[in-house]
């Protein structure tokens, strides 16, 4: 299993795990960010669950960037090939744009917005799981939880870990 988060804007927003969160973390095989941690001992406590994949954020300083995290990433896991970005720019032409900048990507996680969103267009899925503390004007912080087998995306889910106001 895959968890994916985003925007957890430490120390503001993320003073610790959420239990909720850490709940999920606890059964994952590798964690995506996209961006935004802000401080990078939200990825030391992340590692502590399981390998940590991250990208910079626009709120992310160069100490985000020395414990690993570069602005774009590409990885294969379990033989799907996942790209990261943390800012996919306009919502307009979105899926076409996410398939120039990742030409070899089955699946582009990213965040920025805040908003969480699961679509699919122009031959490339994109994901974003939300945030799990700074929820904007969604109804719930949330998280992403993805299960990949043999090179194809099974499931993806956004999963709320906040209560609604």
């Amino acid at each position: 299993m895959v968890v994916v988060l985003a925007d957890t804007h430490s120390p503001r927003r993320w003073k610790s795990c959420p239990p909720r969160v850490a709940e999920h973390l606890r059964d994952a095989d590798v964690i995506l960010h996209a961006g935004d941690v802000c401080t990078p001992d939200v990825l030391d406590e992340l590692a502590e669950f399981a390998p940590v994949h991250v990208v910079l954020g626009n709120n992310d300083g160069p100490d985000v960037a020395a414990w690993g995290a570069p602005e774009t990433l590409e990885v294969e896991l379990d033989g799907l090939r996942v790209a990261m970005i943390h800012d996919s720019g306009q919502a307009t032409g979105r899926t076409a744009r996410m398939r120039r900048r990742f030409p070899d990507a089955d699946l582009v996680v990213f965040g920025h917005s805040h908003i969480p969103m699961d679509r699919t267009g122009d031959g490339v899925r994109i994901f974003n799981p939300g945030s799990p503390t700074d929820r904007r004007r969604q109804p719930h912080g949330t998280i992403g939880v993805l299960t990949i087998s043999g090179g194809s995306l099974v499931d993806a889910r956004i999963i709320p870990v906040t209560p609604a106001p």
